[in-house]
């Protein structure tokens, strides 16, 4: 007969027990839980050191315990304890040079043949082409461009922020005008700014080749498309493969009345090239995208002019969190109009003429954005092929283990739908590597944050206010005005706001925003406290760095909470 105690907890004492997990006869394994305690910080469980049955229980819910406290008496079978048990033995997918034929025949006679192939080299694709690799399959990688990365790494998120990077020091360098230091004013040089970009793009892509190397991940370089439920065709070589995934990622949309062929119209890709500085751009689609890109050329010295068909820009996000960037582009830009659509646009020598629908008299430009959004590329690789459904504009409809209609076959990132992030698409990958390696996994975010690395950066994460109204979901919220931050104002960025959703129940965190310098760094914690199942009084007792912007959380809690000292604010009404 053994006695198990409470363990080493730290300083903690007079711990109480909030669950018995096991009861009288009942047999354990080693390392099972037996009962949860909770301090004022965590909760733990106290695990089985054995494999044995439960003989008699010590404790019950609501008793208190320190360190060496029994708590039950088992009867051991007689198996090593736990810190010398062996560990179970997890079945590793075989490591043969030939993979294992799909439904117990044989693979197709191919060039290459492999276990898990894998259709996009984006941050999806080589994340779940790496991760494949490390579970032991044989991967094979197949990308369409010279360098790995997609659209992410070579003309999309990592050169669009080395821009941003540059923009945000311009502007930083202008308001300091404001607390007594002037510079002179910048001189651009186009070609120092590429190469810095470049160089960007360069390091980061030329990292992943050396990973895939190291990985033994196979990387095969063309157009690709589907030939069979276990073959694709790229570069004249047929791949035959047990599993795949399909990381396709999307496109940039283009509209249909813009003249062809004129290179002074442009998607995102084209306005990352910086062939000049335009002196007078229009950018047409007021969303993520389009106003980083209008940060990027506003500070280069272009007059910038946006037009949005919504009543908003970034539309989606709460009209509270945008307010403060529209703020201060209107004084910066030229015009940011809403609610207005581009109706022609007229090719000449001079410029591009245009006109809209909404307001604005015709003008002409220099240069146009086309800023509307990105459409999938699910129709454009011989899905049908492999019998995998594509919708209309296509997506592909997966389940919670990112499988398509054809079991073998996943798909990740962008053309299973929004949001068309990189993060999500990055854990889409893992977990469908990890279920094609036997694990028994799922995606299951609960909150995916939403990003624009304009100035000010907005974030947010969870649920809106905008969502919250439109599904008629119950909820409270707070707002901290940067105003009131030591560190936004000593930063001279007093413009910022942060906001938090809660429960009104049981208060926890349901969503958060925040616009301001660095915002996007910001919001993380509220992704994780959300993801934990923190109630607001939870982010509040954190203790946050001061003065740091991060507080603007923990204050935000306490708004809400009515517990915050650095405003005043009416204290909340607790239910009966």
């Amino acid at each position: 007969m053994s006695e198990v105690k409470v363990p080493d907890i730290g300083d903690f004492s007079d711990v109480p027990v909030i669950e018995v997990l096991v009861e009288v006869g009942q047999e354990v394994a080693p390392e099972d839980p037996l009962i949860t305690l909770e301090s004022d910080k965590a909760t733990m469980d106290v695990p089985a050191p054995e494999a044995g049955t439960i003989a008699e229980l010590l404790v019950s819910v609501g008793d208190k315990v320190s360190e060496g406290t029994p708590i039950l008496r088992f009867e051991s079978n007689g198996g090593p304890p736990a810190e010398e048990a062996e560990e179970p033995k997890v079945e590793e997918p075989a490591k043969a040079e030939e993979p294992s034929a799909p439904s117990g025949g044989e693979l197709p006679e191919a060039d290459i043949q492999t276990q898990v192939l894998v259709l996009g080299a984006g941050p999806g694709g080589y994340t779940a082409a790496f991760r494949a690799a490390d579970l032991g399959l044989k991967t094979v990688l197949v990308e369409r461009h010279e360098r790995l990365g997609g659209v992410c790494l070579n003309v999309g998120c990592i050169p669009s922020k080395a821009l941003l990077h540059l923009a945000k020091v311009m502007a930083d360098a202008a308001d300091a005008g404001e607390a007594g230091i002037t510079f002179s004013k910048p001189k651009v040089k186009l070609d120092g700014v590429r190469d810095f970009k470049d160089g960007v793009v360069k390091q980061l892509t030329g990292g992943l080749d050396g990973l895939a190397k190291r990985r033994k991940v196979e990387v095969v370089h063309g157009e690709a498309a589907f030939t069979g439920p276990h073959t694709l065709e790229v570069g004249g070589k047929t791949i035959a493969f047990e599993h795949a995934i399909i990381a396709a990622g999307s496109r940039a949309a283009s509209l249909p009345f813009l003249p062809e062929g004129d290179d002074r119209i442009m998607d995102s890709t084209g306005a990352l090239e910086l062939a000049d500085i335009p002196k007078k751009l229009l950018v047409i689609g007021g969303g993520i995208i389009g106003l980083e890109m209008a940060t990027v050329y506003d500070a280069l010295g272009s007059k910038v002019t946006v037009v949005e068909l919504l009543d908003q820009l970034i539309p989606g996000c709460d009209p509270d969190l945008v307010k403060p960037l529209a703020k201060r582009i209107e004084q910066r830009y030229a015009a940011v109009h809403v609610k207005v659509s581009v109706t022609g646009v007229e090719a000449k020598k001079d410029g591009l003429h245009v006109t809209f629908d909404g307001g604005p008299e015709p003008e002409r430009f220099d240069r146009i954005l086309v800023a509307v959004g990105r459409r999938p590329n699910g129709g454009g690789i011989g899905a049908d092929a492999a019998g995998v459904e594509v919708d209309d504009r296509g997506f592909i409809r997966v389940d919670a283990q990112m499988r398509t209609n054809v079991p073998h076959i996943h798909a990740i990132g962008d053309v299973v739908g929004e949001p068309m992030l990189a993060h999500k698409a990055t854990h889409e990958g893992k977990v469908a590597a990890e279920v094609i390696a036997g694990h028994d996994v799922t995606f299951d975010a609960r909150a995916i944050p939403s990003v624009a690395y304009t100035d000010p950066e907005v974030a947010w994460m969870g649920l809106t206010e905008t969502q919250a109204k439109a599904d008629g979901i119950e909820y409270e919220k707070a707002s901290f005005p940067w105003a009131a931050s030591g560190r936004a104002l000593s930063m001279g960025r007093s413009d910022g706001v942060t906001k938090m959703l809660v429960d009104p129940s049981s208060r926890r965190v349901l969503g958060v925003g925040v616009t301001g310098v660095n915002a996007g760094e910001l919001v993380a914690e509220a992704v994780h406290a959300l993801e934990m199942g923190a109630v607001a009084e939870d982010v509040g007792l954190t203790v946050h760095p001061h003065p740091t912007l991060s507080e603007t959380i923990g204050f935000a809690a306490e708004m809400v909470e009515g517990t915050i000292t650095d405003l005043y604010a009416p204290k909340r009404k607790a239910k009966a």
